[in-house]
C-alpha cells in the first residue's frame, strides 16, 4: 500500500504540465523552483544583515557605504539564485532572453520608468552621491534618507513624514546633499536696526548671541556682516555653523528670540517700515 502511494505520488509529481523551450515543466520542478527562490531570498536577507553587522563592529564605519554594500550583496545573491533555480528546473535561459526581447518591445514604454529607477538605484548604491543617513534637498522635499531601494528612495522630512522619491529623480535632477562632504552647515539670521544705532554695539551683541547658542560650533565661530543701508533700517546678518543641517529651523528660531531679548536689554531699536509723507499746499482756485 505504501509503495503504491509513493509510486502514485511520484507519477503525479512527474506529470508534465507544459513545455517551455522543449523543457518539460512538472509539479516537482515547480516545487523545486519555488523552494529555491524562497531559499534565495532568505540567504540574501542573511547576507545583507551579515554585511551590516560586520561594518557595525568597526570603529570607523560609514553608514552609507555599509548600507550600499549590503544592498548590492543582496541583489547579487538574488540574481544568482534566480539563475540557478531556472537552470536546475531545466528552463533554457536563452528562451527567456528571446521572450524578454519580445516583451521589451511590447511593453517597453510601460516598463521604462521601472527600469530607469532600478538602474538609477544601482548607480546610487555604487557611486553613492546620496547615501543612507544623508540630509538632502531634492525639489520641494527636504529630509533624511532612510533607505535606497530597488525602485525608490525613502526620505523622512523634519515633520516625520516619509516621502517616496523615485531613484531616477535623484540622478537626473539637482540634489543638494547637506551631509556631503561634511554635515556641518552655516545658518544665517537677517536683522535690521534703526538708523543712528551704534553699529559696533550691534555687532558685539549679535556675536555674543551667536556664540552663546549651545548648537553653535566654536570653529568656525559666529560672524556678523553689515550688508546694506536699507530703506528703513541698517541691515545685518548673523551667521554661525551647526553640526546637523536638520536643526536649522530650531537654531534660527532660538537666535531670533535671543536677538530680540538682547536688543531690548541694550536699547537697540528694531525699526518697522515707515515712510515720510509731505503735504504740499494746493494753489488757490480761481474765483
Amino acid at each position: 500500500m505504501l509503495e503504491w502511494l509513493i509510486s502514485h505520488l511520484k507519477t503525479d509529481f512527474d506529470t508534465q504540465l507544459f513545455k517551455l523551450s522543449d523543457a518539460p515543466v512538472t509539479p516537482l520542478s515547480l516545487l523545486f523552483f519555488v523552494l529555491t527562490i524562497l531559499m534565495t531570498f532568505a540567504i540574501a536577507s542573511v547576507v545583507r544583515r551579515g554585511i551590516l553587522r560586520f561594518f557595525q563592529g568597526k570603529k570607523k564605519t560609514n553608514e552609507g557605504l555599509s548600507y550600499a554594500l549590503a544592498r548590492i550583496g543582496q541583489y547579487v545573491v538574488v540574481t544568482i539564485g534566480v539563475i540557478f533555480a531556472l537552470d536546475n528546473v531545466g528552463i533554457d535561459l536563452g528562451a527567456f532572453a528571446a521572450v524578454g526581447a519580445v516583451v521589451t518591445v511590447g511593453v517597453g514604454f510601460g516598463m521604462q520608468n521601472i527600469a530607469q529607477n532600478f538602474i538609477s538605484g544601482l548607480i546610487l548604491l555604487i557611486e553613492r552621491p546620496v547615501q543612507k543617513g544623508d540630509f538632502i534637498v531634492v525639489g520641494e522635499t527636504i529630509g533624511t534618507v532612510i533607505a535606497i531601494e530597488m525602485r525608490a528612495t525613502r526620505v523622512v522630512t523634519r515633520d516625520g513624514v516619509a516621502i517616496i522619491v523615485p531613484n531616477s529623480q535623484l540622478i537626473t535632477t539637482p540634489v543638494i546633499n547637506q551631509s556631503s562632504p561634511t554635515s556641518v552647515k552655516r545658518v544665517a539670521v537677517n536683522v535690521g536696526v534703526a538708523y543712528g544705532s551704534d553699529v559696533e554695539l550691534v555687532k558685539s551683541t549679535l556675536l555674543a548671541v551667536g556664540a552663546a547658542h549651545p548648537e553653535a560650533l566654536k570653529e568656525p565661530g559666529a560672524q556678523v556682516f553689515f550688508t546694506d543701508f536699507a530703506d528703513s533700517a541698517l541691515a545685518f546678518v548673523l551667521t554661525l555653523w551647526i553640526a546637523h543641517p536638520k536643526d536649522e529651523p530650531l537654531v534660527t528660531s532660538d537666535l531670533r528670540f535671543a536677538i530680540d531679548r538682547a536688543f531690548r536689554e541694550k536699547k537697540i531699536e528694531i525699526p518697522f517700515p515707515q515712510r515720510d509723507v509731505h503735504v504740499r499746499d494746493l494753489p488757490p482756485r480761481a474765483a
